[in-house]
């Protein structure tokens, strides 16, 4: 008896250890600490690789180079021999896009992305293809996902917390369909109002945008982004695709280096510190340079000062247009070794093999030497063994399980609240009485995709009937809360003006006029236009309304501050609305109706005029003599439905010598009576240096809930990175003098010894 208990004892000993063990090297991977192993396993399987397995590796294709026609599609939108062409002869390494352009059910993505990876199992080293999607504002492509308000709206809420959420929540749907890779977040920063994707960016300022898209990473990839509810990042585009000079998408850009280094590469440095592993390039041009031509940016610069250790993969076609566009190539051959010598490692071809043939020629010429296939090829293994896909490259059930939660709506409704901002309530309109007659009308009040903007089910988003019917409108929303005092008169299209004589008529019977203007969704290059002012059709109807006499509430959806200063002056409130998502109408309906004290502020400046474009860190010498500093709505603004009270600035020292921190520290009071979030924004200014500084920039901002009477103490870290800037050599550096600290109409100084 004796030794069978023994035996047992050790029996479930050696089982505890080996529990243990399994357990500790399961943790092990997933808290990303093997790195030396992933590097062991890259530079193996490098070994074994012929020269066209690793090309095939560089070569990404887009869902229609693998596609049954539509109009043959039966429930599997994959044409076999199609894909085991891509995968087995071509050895194409990556897929990206969604079927037909448009949003799918889980199971069809399940079908997909489980028929690709079983195929690259069949190949000789059974290497996974590494799909990739833009799930930019959710799992754009998957229907009933969650869709958060877009990037501009996100900004607006000032909440890191928010952002970090999005990003667990659209990493857990996005996995669910068996993608591990997301086009996303973008980290231009959007200072040309004008442009097309100005929607896209976290606004106008560079530290807002740092930590907003850091926030995002950290929720979507955690420590690890091989995590079956994680997926890996793609930061876009690098760099300074944001700033063309006419407003136009993918059209020049001129951006010195300093200016370069000073607003649009340090959003990307800190992609980069947060871990991200893959980066987009800039489709457009920068001084005369394409950006998949660019040695200087992608292997200097990133590859080099920022040590990214990830992959670069070029936008759509780019590098074809080095050759049929920007006419830096004489031919296509010489536009793929111009780009992968510059440091494109992944080429989004995306429609053809030709990436693959021409640069299998070029390395067999000799014209692009095998240590650099081998580093670009090194890169994306790398990428692919940590996003988990080598062990198991298949959707994750579990993630299938939590799709689209009742948690993951409420906490997209609550980030809709937090991105609407109230700009104007002239005679406290709001919040509304529930009794009080309202007539909707306008053209973004009873449409979806006016919420969503584009990447919303399709790529423009502007397909109505693809759109989900369970969600709410502007005014079905605000049916819901009155349906009884609700008129609506309604607008055909954007091309087309609501009957203007039959609002006028209906205002007659009601209290209160809500005027929907805006926009239609769009996305890149269709979304061009040469004046930002809001079109005729829409100023004429706001107009009728204006002079009905009837109290106006000014709501505007739309992805950039188009010119409405003409009729802001007139109506009573103004809302900026912007694309606040799915949930957006439930949450413009709340704040309408006082059901959610309104917190957003603007994460950029609302111009007042067409050529008004001064930002908020505007230079001296922009708000000097003639030179007027004179926006509509400033950056930061927001109004609230209490009052909120900020003093007692102080900073813990006056002096301090490089490289020591400064604390500020304010306390702020909610003086209203009702309860609600305040954010409270620092700004810095660096009194005289060797090149002229911004009147302020942004180095703090903390958002907090408070209750009637409720006061608290807001700390915030000045350190040497917020006292530094970009000097006459292009270097980072902090120069003696004084600094003066802003905090809402308060002021202190300390001086750099």
């Amino acid at each position: 008896m004796m030794f069978t208990q023994k035996l047992k004892i050790t029996v479930i000993t050696l089982f505890l250890i080996y529990i243990v063990i399994t357990v500790f090297s399961v943790t092990e991977i997933l808290a990303g600490q093997n790195d030396e192993e992933i590097n062991r396993k890259v530079e193996t399987l490098l070994k074994e690789m012929t020269l066209e397995e690793k090309v095939g590796q560089m070569t990404q294709v887009t869902f229609q180079v693998i596609s049954v026609p539509e109009n043959e599609n039966k429930g599997f939108p994959v044409d076999m021999n199609k894909l085991e062409t891509a995968i087995m002869t071509y050895h194409v390494g990556s897929i990206l896009n969604t079927p037909y352009d448009k949003t799918q059910s889980l199971d069809t993505w399940i079908k997909v992305t489980t028929s690709v990876q079983d195929t690259a199992k069949k190949t000789r080293l059974k290497i996974p293809v590494l799909y990739g999607i833009d799930a930019i504002h959710g799992a754009t492509y998957t229907k009933g996902s969650t869709l958060f308000p877009q990037a501009i709206s996100m900004a607006a809420t000032f909440n890191r917390d928010l952002s970090r959420k999005e990003g667990e929540i659209t990493a857990r749907e996005v996995r669910a369909c068996g993608i591990p890779w997301n086009f996303y977040p973008v980290m231009d920063i959007g200072r040309q109002p004008l442009w097309s994707r100005f929607w896209e960016t976290c606004g106008e300022d560079v530290y807002l945008a740092s930590e907003m898209g850091k926030a995002y990473i950290e929720g979507q990839q955690g420590d690890n982004y091989g995590s079956p509810d994680k997926c890996a990042t793609c930061l876009k585009h690098y760099v300074g695709y944001s700033f063309p000079v006419n407003g136009k998408d993918r059209s020049p850009a001129w951006i010195s280096e300093r200016m370069i280094r000073e607003y649009f590469l340090p959003t990307f440095e800190e992609g980069v510190k947060a871990g991200s592993p893959t980066v987009m390039i800039n489709s457009a041009e920068v001084d005369g340079i394409p950006g998949h031509a660019n040695y200087h940016y992608l292997t200097e610069i990133l590859k080099g000062e920022l040590k990214f250790e990830g992959f670069t993969v070029s936008d759509w076609e780019d590098i074809k247009r080095l050759y049929t566009r920007d006419k830096v190539a004489s031919s296509p051959k010489e536009a793929v070794k111009i780009a992968v010598m510059a440091g494109v490692d992944m080429s989004m071809v995306p429609f053809d093999f030709t990436f693959y043939s021409l640069l299998l020629e070029l390395v067999k010429d000799g014209e692009v030497p095998m240590e650099r296939i081998d580093d670009a090829v090194s890169r994306i293994l790398r990428v692919k063994f940590k996003t988990g896909i080598f062990e198991d490259p298949y959707h994750q059930e579990s993630m299938a399980k939590k799709f689209a939660t009742e948690e993951s709506e409420k906490i997209n409704l609550q980030s809709a609240r937090e991105s609407i901002v109230l700009a104007k309530n002239e005679g406290t309109i709001l919040p509304l009485n529930k009794k009080s007659k309202i007539l909707v009308t306008g053209p973004t009040a009873n449409l979806l995709h006016v919420l969503n903007g584009g990447w919303t089910v399709t790529w423009q988003g502007d397909d109505e009937s693809l759109y989900p019917e369970n969600k709410l409108t502007v005014v079905k929303a605000i049916e819901k809360k009155c349906e009884d005092k609700v008129t609506f008169v309604e607008g055909s299209t954007f091309d087309k003006e609501v009957n203007i004589e039959k609002a006028v008529e209906e205002a007659k019977n009601n209290d209160i006029i809500l005027l929907c203007l805006g926009e239609k969704a769009y996305c890149e290059s269709p979304g061009s236009i040469e004046n930002l002012t809001l079109d005729e059709g829409q100023l004429n109807l706001a107009r009728a309304m204006i002079k009905t006499k009837k109290p106006v509430i000014l709501l505007l959806l739309e992805g950039r501050p188009r010119i409405v200063t003409e009729i802001a002056e007139e109506v009573s409130v103004v809302i900026v609305g912007m694309r606040p998502g799915m949930e957006g109408g439930r949450a413009i309906a709340d704040i309408l109706f006082g059901d959610y004290n309104p917190d957003g502020k603007l994460p950029f400046t609302y111009p007042r005029n067409t050529n008004g474009i001064t930002l908020y860190d505007y230079k001296p010498i922009e708000n000097f003599e003639t030179n007027k500093y004179n926006p509509l709505y400033p950056f930061g603004h927001g109004l609230s439905y209490s009052t909120f009270e900020t003093s007692g600035l102080t900073l813990d020292k006056k002096a301090v010598k490089k490289g020591e921190t400064v604390k500020a520290t304010v306390t702020v009071k909610n003086t209203g009576h009702i309860a609600g979030k305040e954010t409270v924004l620092l700004y810095l200014n660096d009194v005289a240096a060797q090149v002229s500084r911004p009147n302020r920039q942004l180095k703090g901002f903390e958002k907090i809930y408070l209750n009637p009477g409720e006061s608290k103490s807001v700390i915030f870290e000045i350190t040497p990175q917020s006292m530094s800037f970009i000097g006459i050599e292009n270097k980072r550096i902090i120069e003696p003098g004084e600094f003066k600290v802003f905090v809402g109409t308060m002021e202190e100084n300390f001086v750099v010894e």
